[in-house]
């Protein structure tokens, strides 16, 4: 295995991605959305005397907090109702929306590393390279996971200055980041980034665009859709043990689709497909 060659397919797979306007227009707008703009329209909204009241005394913020986990119900204890606000609304129902990172980054840049090759018509030319398929594979992988997850960790950092920061006003303390937080950005997150490359480089072999193969891969923000609704329902909580164990569950499949998707990359295959 020759490392030198691997990071030099991901350094060209990354330099043609950042000319793609289509990957790295989401990769700088959606951080910016979960950052500062959903942040401060909560920030804003509990920081209104009106909104906080009228929170208050709604009989449908009783009956969600009876579906809180006891964790929850705990950390929320003692809290007046803007501060409660802030942690249930950035602190634990927003957790699953960052979920969606780490999927959207692999999946755009790894739909562009393997399918928008193909589109370009330079995939040819890199098949016939001496490198391996392994060293092709691992290469085009590190393109696609290695950014994701720093991009992922990157906007994590961001969210706890901005919640720690702007939200010390109402908070009167530093509050962010939960114990929740920690096995879903550092234990899901690359799980959910790996499941994505590697589902990308199964769709790639049957799409012939990077769009095509990308807005195909996406819909893996269905599972992320149901952590979020299984978190406002009270069906699912994201504790800290519940979200190792969902991150197990995660590295299992990535096994499995990631063998599959080796298994897929060879370009004995690929070359017959583009004649």
């Amino acid at each position: 295995m020759n490392w030198r060659t691997i990071r030099a397919i991901a350094q060209k797979d990354l330099y043609e991605a950042r000319q793609n306007k289509s990957v790295w227009l989401p990769i700088m707008i959606v951080p910016l959305v979960f950052i500062l703009i959903l942040p401060a329209v909560i920030l804003i909204m509990a920081g209104n005397p009106e909104i906080a009241a009228s929170m208050n005394s709604d009989p449908e913020t009783a009956k969600m907090i009876t579906l809180l986990p006891a964790f929850m119900q705990s950390m929320i204890a003692g809290l007046n109702t803007a501060q409660s606000m802030v942690v249930l609304f950035l602190g634990y129902f927003f957790a699953p929306f960052f979920l969606i990172l780490p999927i959207m980054f692999a999946t755009v840049i790894a739909s562009e590393s393997f399918a928008g090759e193909r589109e370009r018509k330079t995939i040819e030319a890199l098949l016939y390279t001496p490198a391996s398929d392994a060293e092709l594979f691992l290469g085009k992988v590190m393109a696609s996971f290695v950014p994701a997850i720093l991009i992922t960790w990157a906007s994590f950092l961001g969210y706890i200055l901005v919640l720690n920061g702007a939200g010390y006003p109402i908070m009167g303390r530093l509050w962010f980041p939960m114990t929740s937080w920690y096995p879903m950005i550092f234990w899901m997150s690359p799980a959910l980034s790996l499941l994505g490359v590697a589902a990308t480089v199964l769709i790639s072999s049957k799409m012939q665009t990077f769009m095509g193969a990308y807005q195909t891969s996406a819909s893996l923000v269905v599972l992320v859709i149901a952590l979020m609704v299984g978190q406002f329902t009270g069906v699912l909580a994201l504790s800290p043990l519940v979200g190792m164990l969902v991150g197990l569950v995660l590295w299992l499949v990535d096994v499995l689709l990631t063998v599959l998707a080796v298994k897929s990359f060879n370009r004995s295959k690929i070359l017959a497909s583009e004649v």
